[in-house]
């Protein structure tokens, strides 16, 4: 059993002392064992313990001394992997697609949509944003990661509301309507496949579990002044079972359940604010012109509920402002400083004061004073994708158009 082993070159002085020490007990050790060993058989010089005849009756505090040193460079490869797992772990928080890379490529994780599903289902110290971007990719491997990633849960005899908290637990829904709707579509599936015989379909299942996360933030965001009833619930349902009703019976203790406990949102990292924030239409910084001062500041935006909300950092959990949408308008417009630039402004009314409210750095909550909110996004691709949720948030609630549609398709079935 020798001992012998090739030493990195790269130890600290902290480390090499260390080995030092292992070794330099050991050789002491090796002069008193002696009288230790079956029929007083003596240690010679250039011997190891495998030598003996019997050196199973050795005590077993000397066989780990004589392991110490195996033992030291098996605990530092330890060190140096869990180092680059971390690493790992930083980059993807960083950059999803960069830190799944980095992770493959040190042999960290396998290129496997399951063995990628395990270690974003596992989370640690994974940010659920991340994890929701990843998952949300419409590339052909992250669609494919996606799946593994919910065939990871078991629904099985709970409520849609019970495996609602649970899947939305394990990562935060991004902003994007498509990525939610393809993370949505495999929910519904995974839903139907661990409870077969609740829905007729998985687009009835896709239908109510928007309408209970649509009712999650109707109930309990603090914005929103008219709170649905059960009975509008139910109302809001009907049809979407193939052309046919869900029991009523269902749908009230699906609304109760929302009513009394609101979804537990990941509150794991920056982005992750509260529920009132819960699936925005979209979110990112820009720079906002000031009222009275006419200085450019960098904002959080949070586009939700037919509002916008924008934060000093990411991790504040109350808005610096809130600039409800109703009535306004937004334009495209030129500025001298900055690039990408556009309006919020109320049409016909030049110098009306714009309906807004922010909060002081003494904390007091105070009237906006703009009468155009003036807004410089990085790119020309950022704006014109702002200008166009904005748009859409003007016009119409979150996710109304795709609900809509796929309520339309299940309407039909029946008929056909």
């Amino acid at each position: 059993m020798s001992l012998s082993l090739t030493v990195p070159s790269d130890l600290t002085p902290e480390e090499c002392q260390e080995l030092e020490n292992i070794r330099r007990r050991k050789q002491e050790l090796l002069a008193d064992i002696q009288l230790d060993l079956v029929g007083g058989e003596q240690l010679q010089p250039g011997m190891e313990l495998g030598d003996f005849s019997c050196p199973f009756q050795l005590k077993p505090f000397y066989y780990f001394l004589f392991d110490a040193q195996s033992c030291f460079m098996s605990c530092r490869k330890n060190m140096q992997r869990n180092k680059q797992v971390a690493m790992g772990r930083k980059k993807f928080n960083m950059d999803p697609k960069k830190g799944i890379q980095f992770l493959i490529e040190n042999d960290l994780l396998k290129n496997t949509c399951e063995d990628i599903a395990q270690f974003l289902y596992k989370g640690e110290g994974l940010n659920k944003t991340a994890i929701g971007d990843y998952l949300g990719e419409r590339d052909e491997f992250n669609i494919q990661v996606l799946h593994a990633f919910v065939e990871l849960h078991e629904f099985t005899d709970l409520n849609l509301v019970q495996a609602l908290r649970q899947f939305l637990w394990s990562f935060r829904l991004p902003g994007e309507a498509q990525k939610i709707d393809r993370m949505m579509e495999a929910f519904a599936q995974r839903y139907c496949q661990c409870n077969p015989g609740v829905f007729q379909s998985t687009d009835t299942c896709y239908v109510l579990s928007f309408a209970i996360i649509m009712l999650n933030t109707s109930l309990h965001n603090p914005n929103v002044k008219d709170k649905p009833t059960a009975e509008r619930f139910i109302a809001m349902n009907r049809g979407i079972n193939d052309g046919g009703d869900l029991p009523e019976e269902l749908l009230r203790n699906l609304y109760e359940s929302i009513k009394n406990e609101p979804f537990k949102i990941p509150e794991d990292d920056g982005n992750d604010l509260t529920h009132t924030f819960f699936n925005p239409d979209r979110e990112g910084w820009l720079l906002k012109l000031g009222g009275r001062v006419k200085t450019w500041k960098r904002r959080w935006f949070i586009l939700t509920d037919n509002c916008l909300y924008y934060f000093e950092y990411t991790t504040d959990k109350e808005p610096r402002g809130i600039i409800p949408l109703e009535n306004l308008s937004i334009r495209e417009v030129e500025d001298s400083k900055k690039p990408n630039c556009f309006e919020l402004y109320i049409p016909d009314n030049k110098d009306q004061v714009i309906k807004a409210c922010k909060t002081e750095a003494d904390g007091r909550v105070v009237e906006g004073n703009h009468t155009v909110y003036r807004i410089s996004a990085p790119t020309p691709e950022e704006k014109e994708e702002w200008i166009k949720c904005i748009k859409a948030a003007i016009s119409r609630d979150p996710f109304y158009e795709m609900l809509a549609a796929r309520k339309k398709k299940v309407s039909s079935t029946k008929r056909h």
